[in-house]
């Protein structure tokens, strides 16, 4: 079942390189090509699926599309698209593209034709919002989507779903469903009723912005009260629909520079025992490190470009890797955790107990902050996973 991917995020335009602004018209690539040493990383790591950012032909940064059925010239061609699905495909990798649905860029041809508004969308000016109440971009979304999940995708990830209206995404979606039914729908919703909008607008999952601001918080603030808080209303969410958990992705600082590496082992460590779909977003695996600035160049530092190959990675992350392969493992081991329960047993503001459950499993999570972060996973007496920060 694809709801029980464990998905490694990458931001492709970053990640291969790619210059994402100041375009001269020389910047084509098959750059798509340099991701071919990453999958068997991926699968190492102990994902199985590749949720890639925007692909499509775009002005910079690809969030501003101007054209939905192009790849990048940045990134490559046609060939190399249908070489990165077999590649993905041949490794039982589920791929899932960047819907960027919600706006396009100033210069795309649906403004010019009447389909989206000239306004900008949230003070970006060269940006333009979609006209969702338009019968003819129901038709152009829908045919966008059966497009490449012809051409082997899984699923896609819906940009800013929380701003289009719900009724759009039902429409669009039902249509979409009639030929992939088992085509994934991952809304991204930063805040407000994370389950009821994803009840409105027939989204298979939505990204648990509340739940990934706790766990980093409360490692960060060493007060496990607001993480006991967060999980209650996480529980809550995930009795209406499956959320997308996560420590970091392309638009937040990286866990590593807000909580330090071992502060991340242990807010990974809690996405793992905890019901969702986990993502990980490429190089926190690693101890990568960034923060997100302000102006033109903001999220620089979070969206790096990867050496040519995994092994020029530097071997100072390799303990940070390896914990990522036991967790993520122990996730794998026990599949159920996707849709499981979970309550608070105790907790202070240095310690936190948990239990993770369904009618047939359990899992007791003890996780702590002093004198060093550390986490104990066990189940019927037995420790399953132990590991504490400096041992």
């Amino acid at each position: 079942m694809i709801e029980q991917t464990i998905w490694w995020h990458v931001y492709p335009l970053g990640a291969t390189g790619a210059p994402v602004r100041e375009r001269d018209g020389k910047d084509a690539g098959h750059r798509l090509r340099a991701l071919g040493p990453w999958l068997d990383y991926l699968i190492e790591l102990g994902c199985n699926g590749l949720l890639l950012g925007p692909i499509f032909e775009s002005v910079g940064h690809g969030y501003d599309t101007l054209e939905h059925y192009a790849i990048d010239s940045r990134l490559g061609d046609d060939s190399d698209f249908d070489w990165l699905v077999r590649e993905c495909h041949s490794r039982g990798i589920n791929l899932v593209l960047d819907g960027v649905f919600n706006h396009v860029a100033r210069t795309h041809p649906a403004v010019a034709d009447g389909l989206a508004g000239r306004s900008s969308w949230e003070g970006h000016e060269e940006l333009a919002t979609l006209h969702h109440d338009d019968p003819r971009v129901v038709d152009l979304v829908a045919d966008v989507m059966a497009f490449w999940l012809r051409r082997g995708i899984a699923g896609w990830r819906l940009d800013v779903a929380y701003a289009v209206p719900p009724e759009f995404w039902r429409a669009v979606l039902a249509r979409v469903r009639e030929e992939f039914p088992e085509a994934l729908f991952l809304g991204e919703v930063i805040h407000g009723d994370y389950a009821g909008i994803a009840e409105a607008a027939t989204l298979n999952s939505v990204t648990q912005y509340e739940l990934w601001k706790a766990l980093w918080s409360s490692i960060k603030d060493v007060n496990f009260w607001e993480l006991d808080h967060a999980l209650g209303r996480h529980s809550a969410v995930c009795e209406k629909t499956l959320p997308n958990t996560f420590v970091g992705n392309h638009d937040v600082d990286r866990i590593a520079s807000t909580v330090g590496p071992d502060g991340a082992v242990l807010a990974l460590a809690l996405v793992m025992v905890l019901p969702g779909m986990p993502s990980i977003y490429y190089g926190d695996e690693q101890g990568f490190t960034g923060l997100r600035s302000e102006g033109f160049a903001a999220d620089d530092a979070v969206r790096p470009e990867l050496p040519a190959s995994p092994a020029e990675l530097s071997p100072l992350g390799g303990w940070i890797f390896e914990q990522h392969q036991a967790l993520i493992g122990l996730r794998r081991r026990n599949p159920w955790l996707t849709r499981a329960r979970v309550e608070v047993v105790d907790k202070t503001n240095e310690t936190i107990s948990i239990r993770s459950f369904d009618a047939e499993h359990e899992l007791l999570i003890d996780a702590w902050l002093t004198p060093a972060p550390g986490i104990r996973v066990s189940a019927g007496g037995e420790t399953l996973h132990r590991w504490s920060a400096g041992q």
